[in-house]
């Protein structure tokens, strides 16, 4: 019998060339960084079980299960609301890791692996949301999606969960925002286009914002 040997790769592999793209006579004004081997698990409460799937996600990570439209962060872990009565679980390390929160979650939710279904990409940078804004509906002045907000939506026709992270020490934003493996090449390529006229800087990271 023939023997397979699996080797995950970022869905961006192929596309993502470290470095400056786009106008060259500025100072870059959008920073394009993907992220990757990260932990990722999607947890929805079964029927009538919200309450009892929160308390364990309080109990587990230390901060209250997001049950509105945002993103909380504990040390070691961010959780994102992903719709009614379910969230997103992301982390690096393999603490919160499918195999353990299958044993904590076992009475109350119905968890899915994504770790390599979705491509991680964070954006910043001083025209950061000017170039979002050419790609989606949504308002992300600091007054309607302050630091913490988050959003299932679409940008450019495409379904991301999208969230605001903290500012970088320069204090310029941070949108983190997470897309289907199937549909990260075409949103890359979607974005460097919106994003060439700012000046780029692209980047690589093994580290959660």
């Amino acid at each position: 019998m023939a023997e397979f040997s699996w080797a995950s790769r970022s869905p961006l592999e192929d596309v993502l060339v470290v470095g400056a793209y786009g106008a060259r006579d500025v100072e870059p004004g959008i920073s394009l960084t993907e992220v990757r081997n990260f932990d990722l698990i999607q947890m929805m409460a079964r029927r009538g079980k919200w309450a009892e799937m929160a308390s364990t996600a309080k109990d587990r990570f230390g901060v209250a299960a997001p049950d509105v439209p945002k993103a909380v962060s504990a040390s070691d872990v961010t959780l994102i609301w992903s719709g009614p009565d379910q969230f997103l679980v992301l982390s690096k390390g393999g603490k919160h890791a499918m195999d353990i929160l299958s044993q904590a979650f076992s009475q109350s939710a119905s968890l899915s692996d994504q770790s390599h279904a979705r491509a991680l990409i964070s954006v910043s940078g001083t025209k950061a949301r000017a170039m979002l804004a050419k790609l989606s509906s949504l308002d992300l002045h600091p007054a309607s999606f302050p630091i913490g907000a988050a959003a299932a939506t679409s940008i450019d026709h495409t379904s991301v969960n999208l969230w605001r992270g903290n500012d970088r020490p320069d204090g310029q934003a941070v949108f983190n925002l997470l897309v289907f493996a199937t549909f990260a090449e075409s949103l890359w390529h979607t974005m460097l286009d919106a994003a060439a006229e700012y000046g780029v800087d692209i980047r690589l990271s093994e580290e959660l914002g």
